[in-house]
């Protein structure tokens, strides 16, 4: 069993920065690959960025390239994405995932573990 906690959502202004935090505990050595996801109000969740534990390869969604980073601090079991110049369209709620395959195009099914995630709200 895997557990994952984010932090770090809240309301902002667009163009403005925020920093999410994925922290995970338990049988953490399953998971291969850490992602997130993001879901507004009456639609499909999404991909965002993707990464290996080990090596630290990673994926953007087309979406966000340019403008979010995912990274990780292995010693810290923890996952980061730092979002600069948001903008409303990127207003929903942010999940943590974590998959037992290495592959870095992840998708909901594919998804072994969710955190409970974090609402991001971007004003205009």
């Amino acid at each position: 069993q895997v557990q994952l906690v984010e932090s770090g959502g809240g309301l902002v202004q667009a163009g403005d920065s925020l920093r999410l935090s994925c922290a995970a505990s338990g049988r953490t050595f399953s998971s291969e690959t850490m992602g997130w996801f993001r879901q507004a109000p009456g639609k499909d969740r999404n991909f965002v960025a993707a990464i290996r534990w080990s090596g630290g390869s990673t994926y953007h969604a087309d979406s966000v390239k340019g403008r979010f980073t995912i990274s990780r601090d292995n010693a810290k079991n923890t996952v980061y994405l730092q979002m600069n110049s948001l903008k409303p369209k990127d207003t929903a709620v942010y999940y943590c995932a974590a998959s037992e395959r290495m592959s870095l195009v992840m998708t909901p099914g594919r998804v072994d573990y969710w955190g409970q995630g974090t609402q991001v709200t971007v004003s205009s």
